[in-house]
């Protein structure tokens, strides 16, 4: 008995239950449309910084699931220089972190262009400018060649390892690949032709060939984020599936293990992918919110005179300030002395941008003032 899908008789010719998703899907298919049409009705700037929002989480968030952390930061910095919107103060940026964000909008600004073994060796190349994971030398920009022995994706502590799924034989992998990139680019089943279907089909057969040493989790993320964009005939991301999945890590590492080791039939994935979809897309109304309130602020204060240190100040309070704001941390943040902190915050105080806590002497903290938030509805 085969213990994975790929040594089945039938690999890979995916099957699932239609009735049993077709309202799921057709509701998933509604919200994308509505989401689009409300962030259409926002202006062409709102929209730029929804979608740099967006964009940071899903980079973010992707690298989380599989246990790194990157400079918030950067990310942000980098996707707001190619995107070309003004954040004030953009930070310098690695090259790891600008290999990542360049994947990413690769993938999802380009989502038209078709998907090639040239286009994801570049990629795997920017994940890994490099070539090394961690303190490992790996091929960067090549299918993998299991010359250390088999891909395995293994947890628990050394001795008493759990291997959660064996990859295919890398001699495999040329043929594999050939197959994927064929039904990738629209051959297989027709029915399957819907973009929002063949996202959750496109992230499981990825992830079961492997064909990288590391990097496939992430790749197979934007391969799906790719075939959203396709099934929205748009490249501006308004919600971030990686987002939602890391919120939900266990359940997506089960169900891709679970499908691994099952049958062709896999309802129970896209069951799953369609519901976590829906979830990333309701959840986009809380970031878009964030959107709107930071638009609303500056212009709130478009009349008001500020100087390069209080821009600056203003613009770290609004994206990921933590904390209460002093003035030691102005003077932290401005790289200035406490005095010229003080004249600073009280000149914002006087002007209605900032109000005191209610905190005295050395411990006053001041925050912001939004004006009303409109609803982002139609």
């Amino acid at each position: 008995m085969a213990q994975y899908i790929y040594d089945l008789p039938d690999w890979p010719s995916f099957r699932w239950d239609h009735e049993r998703l077709a309202a799921k899907l057709a509701a998933v298919r509604h919200e994308q449309g509505r989401l689009l049409g409300r962030m259409e009705n926002l202006g062409f700037s709102l929209r730029q910084e929804a979608v740099l929002e967006t964009l940071t989480a899903d980079v973010l968030k992707s690298s989380e699931i599989e246990g790194e952390s990157l400079d918030a930061t950067m990310v942000r910095s980098s996707i707001a220089r190619r995107l070309g919107v003004d954040i004030g103060g953009l930070k310098a940026v690695d090259r790891e972190v600008d290999g990542v964000v360049e994947m990413m909008l690769d993938a999802t600004r380009n989502y038209g262009q078709p998907l090639t073994e040239e286009r994801l060796f570049g990629w795997h190349t920017l994940l890994f400018p490099s070539g090394r994971s961690g303190m490992k030398r790996i091929a960067a920009g090549a299918w993998r060649t299991d010359s250390s022995g088999p891909m395995q994706v293994v947890s628990g502590r050394l001795g008493r390892e759990r291997v959660h799924f064996e990859a295919p034989a890398a001699e495999r992998l040329s043929r594999e690949m050939g197959s994927f990139f064929d039904w990738f680019s629209g051959g297989g089943d027709a029915v399957s032709a819907d973009w929002v279907v063949k996202a959750g089909l496109a992230h499981l057969w990825f992830v079961t060939i492997h064909p990288f040493e590391d990097g496939n989790g992430r790749i197979a993320r934007a391969i799906a984020d790719m075939c959203l964009a396709r099934s929205e005939k748009s490249s501006q991301r308004f919600y971030s599936m990686s987002a939602q999945i890391r919120r939900e890590r266990a359940a997506y590492y089960g169900g891709l293990e679970l499908a691994q080791k099952g049958t062709m039939d896999v309802t129970q994935w896209l069951d799953w992918f369609l519901e976590c979809l829906g979830k990333a897309i309701d959840g986009a109304q809380s970031a878009l919110a964030g959107v709107l309130a930071r638009s609303r602020f500056w212009e709130s204060v478009a009349t008001v005179a500020l100087n390069d240190r209080q821009r600056l100040v203003l613009h770290r309070l609004l994206d990921d300030f933590e904390g209460k704001l002093t003035t030691s941390k102005w003077a932290k943040l401005a790289k200035c002395s406490q005095d010229t902190a003080m004249r600073d915050i009280l000149a914002l105080v006087e002007r209605g941008v900032l109000v005191r806590g209610p905190e005295g002497g050395r411990s006053t903290s001041y925050l912001l003032v939004f004006p009303p938030q409109p609803s982002i509805d139609r």
